[in-house]
């Protein structure tokens, strides 16, 4: 209940947040981004730079007297926008290969899977770093970036799921009614390997949200002056540990937020295994 909560808020706030910048960028009234916040997010105030958290500004300010709750506030949605589409990417590209290779096996599957195995031979975040110093920075790059060495898990998972599938009774059952091969796929391989892949599916929310705030720490997500949690840490590190506060409360929203991810997959996990 407590992931259940933790992601639930997160995923809310991010949907509301986002829509108000989205409304206010095509309207040009930027404020709207900020209507629902304590302060605007990136209007300095010089006389209140590197204050301790307060009634006032709960998270502190940073080095130009930026409410650091505000800014963690603004930038959620580009984290929950991000962990969204490279999951969901990562699942349906890895659904495509590893069950098309589980399934149909020879040909497909050596194909599918050395396929694979080239995008797992190289180290996630090398990978991604390479890609997005070849192409560029900011949020799209790292969402592609991240895309692309995110899938390969996914293929292996949906794989397996779709060779222990292929082994049911009601598979061939399927195969001697003159089924297409595509359409036993459809019908019977996807949504049973959804279901098992489901809790890993939750936990990897979190896990995006911190390769993606590591991207950001080494300054390739968001660029300034937008706000991004990896670059608020990293920022505040230049601060550390008279000013603890600037790094060290984005960095609990981070671990909360992760923390909230894996339990909430956890319990879906056992959920899903009592179920089957």
């Amino acid at each position: 209940m407590l992931g259940f909560l933790i992601v639930t808020l997160f995923y809310a706030w991010s949907l509301v947040e986002g829509a108000l910048q989205l409304l206010g960028d095509a309207l040009k009234q930027q404020r709207l981004g900020w209507i629902l916040l304590p302060y605007n997010p990136f209007q300095p105030s010089i006389q209140n730079t590197l204050l301790p958290p307060s009634l006032s500004h709960l998270m502190g300010t940073d080095d130009l007297g930026r409410d650091i709750f505000s800014r963690v506030l603004y930038a959620a949605p580009t984290d929950a926008f991000v962990s969204v589409c490279v999951v969901a990417g990562g699942v349906a590209i890895g659904a495509l290969l590893g069950l098309s290779a589980g399934f149909f096996g020879g040909a497909t599957d050596e194909t599918n899977m050395r396929l694979t195995d080239l995008f797992l031979a190289f180290p996630a975040l090398i990978l991604a770093l390479t890609i997005e110093y070849t192409f560029g920075r900011g949020a799209l790059y790292a969402l592609v970036a991240m895309l692309i060495v995110w899938w390969p898990t996914y293929a292996r998972l949906f794989r397996a799921e779709a060779l222990r599938i292929k082994k049911m009774k009601y598979i061939d059952a399927a195969l001697l009614s003159g089924l297409s091969g595509f359409e036993i796929l459809r019908k019977h391989f996807v949504r049973p390997a959804l279901n098992t892949v489901l809790s890993y599916f939750t936990i990897d929310l979190g896990n995006v949200i911190l390769f993606y705030s590591v991207l950001s720490f080494l300054g390739l997500g968001v660029q300034p002056p937008y706000p991004e949690w990896g670059t608020m840490v990293a920022s505040g590190l230049n601060y550390f540990p008279n000013w603890w506060w600037y790094s060290v409360c984005p960095g609990i929203v981070i671990t909360v937020v992760v923390i909230g991810a894996a339990l909430l997959g956890d319990a879906l996990r056992d959920v899903l295994a009592g179920e089957l």
